[in-house]
């Protein structure tokens, strides 16, 4: 096997560590030529859909990269903007700010990037450019609060493959989830707070996370259970009673039994009930994005109003809003702890140019 050199390497390079900063992806245009591509990494993923490989094959290109590609373009068309997709822009946002507390922190030993799991710009290629600027320590940090195989575990698929191809790995901490931190939960409760004090409290706060289907729960997926603890610690944090509150799961597809109860169907629903105002909360988000800007900010409150609510609201996710950097920048510094940067560029190039390599 051919191993991959790291692009720009000398010896005598300064070593640096790495913050990688990653989130699920965006098409890089809202139109069905750029999103067939998407869809076609995205759903190829094992990860995201465990299906027998050659049945799947025929099902995702002969049927839905011929319909989805049209239908999504339109939705992510109605939440483009002048900087692309809100996912692409809040990320690179994130990214930014987490880089310049990084500056102050540790000066120009660590360096900050992003990458998103599918489309660009890609992991390996966004590593590459860390290992060129000398990176030999990397912290990895995907942006799902909840572990689920089918995001957070891909995303560390992505890194061993990247890394499985590669002569000279760089040591390697991951984080696979960050659900019940006490500042995490703050940072939500404060948001919710910030909207009731603007706006009043509703009959209910509704917490919608972005389903998986049933069968991975059973099969030992945590991520059910760490988006419940995540309500329960967050509604604890607010003070709200049990009736208060309410836990769903949005963004299904396809036939099979997914996580309940379905946010839309609760919505649908909820009017019937005497609920008739309702707040919207999704705290598995870390950027606003299609799933909360067009299903839960249009089109859910479409479903609610039209059957009888009066009052419909979403709650921003936490974005780039300072106290949610400052969650990211606590659970990076937890991470780096114990890590320097070595000294020894001199030496080592001097060394190596004795045995008549590359300074």
């Amino acid at each position: 096997m051919k191993y991959k050199s790291n692009k720009g390497f000398t010896h005598g390079q300064a070593d640096k560590i790495g913050v990688l900063v990653t989130n699920l992806g965006t098409p890089q245009a809202p139109t069905k030529q750029a999103l067939r591509p998407y869809l076609k990494e995205f759903l190829s993923d094992p990860r995201v859909v465990e299906v027998p490989k050659a049945i799947w094959w025929f099902v995702l290109n002969l049927v839905i990269l011929n319909f989805r590609p049209k239908r999504s373009a339109q939705a992510y068309a109605g939440v483009w903007t002048e900087q692309g997709s809100p996912l692409m822009a809040i990320t690179q946002s994130q990214a930014a700010a987490i880089a310049e507390r990084c500056k102050m922190t540790y000066g120009d030993d660590v360096i900050v990037d992003f990458a998103m799991r599918y489309g660009k710009p890609a992991i390996s290629d966004v590593i590459d450019n860390m290992l060129a600027k000398g990176v030999r320590k990397l912290v990895v940090l995907p942006l799902y609060p909840q572990y689920s195989a089918s995001t957070t575990g891909s995303t560390f698929d992505a890194i061993a493959k990247d890394f499985t191809a590669r002569r000279w790995l760089p040591e390697l901490r991951f984080v696979n989830h960050y659900h019940d931190r006490d500042n995490f939960i703050t940072a939500l409760a404060n948001k919710v707070k910030a909207h009731w004090d603007k706006h009043g409290k509703a009959d209910l706060l509704l917490l919608s996370y972005h389903g998986i289907p049933k069968r991975y729960l059973m099969n030992g997926d945590p991520y059910h259970c760490e988006c419940h603890k995540t309500s329960r610690l967050l509604a604890e944090k607010l003070g709200l009673a049990h009736d208060e509150y309410m836990t769903t799961f949005q963004s299904r597809f396809g036939r099979e039994e997914w996580l309940k109860p379905y946010t839309d169907e609760t919505l649908k629903a909820l009017p019937r009930k005497g609920v008739k105002t309702v707040q919207v909360m999704c705290p598995g988000f870390s950027a606003d994005c299609l799933e909360t800007i067009e299903e839960i900010g249009e089109e859910n409150r479409e479903y609610f109003m039209h059957a009888g609510g009066e009052r419909y609201e979403y709650i921003e996710a936490l974005n780039s809003d300072k106290e949610h950097i400052d969650v990211l920048f606590d659970i990076i510094q937890e991470n780096l702890h114990g890590w320097s940067v070595s000294k020894d560029n001199g030496l080592r190039a001097g060394l190596a140019s004795a045995l008549g390599a590359n300074k």
